[in-house]
């Protein structure tokens, strides 16, 4: 598997990847990423803004997950890990380690905190989450724009 900065091509590819696992924990509504105008073009959303970058998994050239690092609220200091989601065939494999390390490198030359928005029905995420040195917030942090979410967790960057 490889992971690389998105590209055009990848929209449609990943746009499936995100909405089928929202639809797999429920996350198929209002409120969450599922209505973000940003998922049809991810890419440009992603590409020509400062401070921000989104990463693609691909094994033999299909697309199998992705991440990005995005301002939280307009912030110059905290980040988001935003749409962080794999196929259901390479989860569990480690590749989520890897990708998530790309992310929060490239994100500790930005910012000082990553935040992140998640369902706690997606109970595997937030373990992993909790593994890889976030800290669980009984509440959003103020500027949240995904109102449905119930869990959130932050992590210092090490620059």
């Amino acid at each position: 598997m490889n992971i690389r900065h998105i590209e055009y091509k990848d929209n449609a590819a990943i746009e499936h990847i995100i909405r089928a696992c929202l639809i797999e924990f429920g996350g198929n509504r209002e409120g969450l990423a599922w209505a973000d105008e940003s998922m049809h073009d991810l890419y440009h959303y992603y590409t020509y803004k400062p401070n921000r970058g989104y990463w693609i998994v691909e094994r033999d050239g299909e697309v199998l997950g992705g991440c990005g690092i995005a301002p939280f609220a307009g912030s110059d200091q905290i980040c988001e890990l935003q749409k962080m989601y794999l196929s259901q065939s390479i989860r569990g494999s480690g590749i989520a380690a890897e990708l998530l390390r790309t992310a929060l490198d490239f994100a500790a030359f930005h910012y000082n905190k990553c935040y992140l928005e998640t369902l706690q029905s997606m109970h595997a995420a937030g373990r992993f989450y909790l593994k890889h040195g976030f800290g669980h917030l009984d509440a959003p942090l103020a500027g949240s724009e995904h109102y449905a979410c119930d869990a959130w967790y932050i992590k210092d960057l090490v620059r």
